[in-house]
């Protein structure tokens, strides 16, 4: 009776199989163990003759845009058609074969059920992680969660390195539905090639906002501003203007940059810069007027420090990024060492999340600053990308600049940073509206010149007092710099063996981005509070002398 039973479900399959009925299979995802909870499962449709792979979005009355699903069909067994639909009209597709780089598969000797269909396990390895596969391959249906497999036959379940698995949960016979039927329009459309297709898809997938296309950034007056691209201090701070869309909450935001010589051969500072014009007293007045416009710190050496804190009228820059540019990369690529084949440019790219509340729905003003005296200077894109929230939460966060003494406006006379000659160093009362809970201080520092003996080259420590009370004291040091000698062409020499990138510096290398300190504050209630860094700043050398750039804006919830 038994038998019997085994051989009429068996032969109902093989009648069903014939008929040409197409079966909706939906697949369940988990992490170690525990199902993970998703708003978009996948689900397969296949029949002897086709198979489409997507989402439950795909087989919905009622779809929602982007959409993207992957076909196959037996006619062509070595290709893979991707299809992405952009609304109701648009798509497009790309064809992807399944036979270059085709995974090897080993096929085991171990088999299990699952929905009561009798799978074979195979095994392979997929840029190191190990794939665990179980299939079906005598239905005369391929299918899969994923392209992976979907030549071994029906695939039941795929797990990756023990801990995730996409499984089976549900077979349902659709009848005498073609695959096809859910992408009758699309599946005529012209193709792209593939790279092409997935630079597509990949850059759908977030909001990109071209900020600086080739800007040349130089000393000199002769290139002039124009609508969005303001151009002050002889060319060496450029200044977009430019509304950004409303960020989703939990959106996270890069800034990025390109950057080559255009002439100079010279290692620069770099500094990407937001310009609050919330106040009577702004940054973007001084650049306009003169450097006179901006409130003025002394600590008793005789100089003027311009524009370096915030005051009840003024706000500080707040720097989103500051970068190195390298010995004369692209420009001095013609000085050759053997062995060694120059970078063409560098990329900076730094995340920017947590100024979310500043950027979204408003018209801003974002500065470019590289500090140079050459006529070619450098060449410089940058973009702001933004990204949909993830599972990663990220909360909205305040934000109150407190001081940045990069002298960005150092070709129109504005103080290097020398003031923690002083053994108090920098102190600043500010005055907070509100409470910040859970606060932190974002803080960048570098130290500058003095040659081999100055605080660029030699470790110096750095402390930090908020209300009196010390919160952070760190030695910022580099000793990577070595590894950016390709970027460097124009470097020089010396009788040691080392090249100048090559040498240790105060948290910053020719090349590269200097990341941000977060230092922990606790709750800092509205009202006034003071902030004080020390840096024990070493003595002027002839005509040569140390200086700190350091910016510093808390953030809180």
């Amino acid at each position: 009776m038994k038998i019997k039973s085994l051989f009429f479900t068996f032969w109902i399959l093989v009648i069903h199989i014939h008929a040409q009925d197409t079966y909706l299979i939906s697949y369940e995802k988990y992490s170690n163990e525990k199902k993970v909870e998703e708003k978009n499962k996948i689900k397969v449709a296949s029949n002897i003759n086709e198979t489409i792979i997507g989402t439950e979005n795909n087989f919905s009355q009622k779809k929602s845009f982007p959409n993207e699903i992957s076909y196959f069909n037996k006619k062509n067994p070595t290709i893979l058609t991707y299809i992405t639909q952009f609304d109701s009209i648009h798509s497009i597709t790309s064809n992807d074969s399944l036979i270059i780089n085709k995974p090897i598969f080993k096929i085991t000797k171990e088999t299990k059920r699952i929905l009561g269909l009798r799978c074979q396990k195979a095994t392979t390895t997929i840029n190191s992680n190990k794939i665990d596969i179980w299939f079906v391959n005598n239905i005369g249906i391929n299918a899969a969660p994923t392209p992976l497999g979907i030549n071994l036959g029906l695939v039941l379940e795929m797990t990756r390195n023990n801990n995730f698995t996409i499984k089976a949960s549900k077979i349902e016979n659709l009848k005498n539905i073609e695959p096809s039927l859910y992408i009758k329009k699309e599946i005529n459309q012209e193709a792209v090639d593939l790279l092409t297709y997935k630079d597509i898809i990949w850059k759908n997938k977030f909001v990109e906002i071209p900020l600086l296309i080739n800007q040349q950034i130089n000393f000199s007056s002769e290139i002039e501003s124009n609508d969005s691209i303001l151009r002050f201090s002889n060319g060496t701070v450029v200044v977009r203007k430019i509304k950004l869309p409303i960020i989703k909450e939990g959106s996270q935001l890069f800034i990025d940059v390109k950057e080559k010589s255009n002439g100079d051969a010279y290692d620069r500072t770099g500094s990407i810069f937001l310009i609050p014009t919330n106040n009577s007293i702004n940054f973007l007045d001084a650049l306009k007027k003169g450097i006179n416009k901006l409130p003025i710190y002394t600590n008793g050496d005789g100089k003027k420090y311009q524009g370096y804190f915030s005051t009840e009228n003024y706000s500080s820059n707040i720097e989103l990024m500051r970068f190195f540019t390298p010995f004369g990369i692209n420009k001095f690529n013609h000085i050759p060492i053997k062995n060694i084949n120059w970078q063409n440019e560098v990329d900076y790219r730094q995340e920017i999340s947590e100024f979310q509340t500043l950027l979204s729905n408003q018209e801003v003003y974002i500065g470019y600053f590289i500090g140079n005296y050459d006529g070619g200077g450098h060449i410089i894109s940058s973009n702001l990308t933004i990204h949909p929230p993830s599972k990663i939460t990220l909360p909205i966060q305040k934000t109150f600049p407190i001081f940045n003494t990069v002298n960005v406006m150092e070709m129109s006379g504005q103080e290097y940073s020398t003031l923690f000659s002083d053994n108090n160093g920098l102190q600043v009362e500010f005055t907070l509206n509100e409470d910040y809970n859970n606060a932190k201080l974002r803080f960048i520092t570098t130290g500058h010149g003095g040659w081999e003996n100055g605080d660029e080259f030699v470790p110096k420590e750095n402390t930090i007092f908020v209300d009196n009370q010390k919160v952070f004291n760190i030695i910022p040091w580099r000793q990577d710099c070595a590894s950016y000698r390709t970027y460097n062409p124009a470097s020089g020499n010396f009788d040691n063996g080392l090249s100048s990138s090559d040498y240790s510096r105060s948290n910053w290398c020719p090349g590269t981005i200097t990341n941000p300190y977060y230092i922990d504050l606790g709750n800092l209630k509205a009202g006034k509070h003071t902030i004080q860094v020390k840096i024990p700043q070493g003595k002027p050398e002839g005509n040569s002398f140390s200086y700190w750039n350091i910016s510093g804006v808390i953030i809180g919830d």
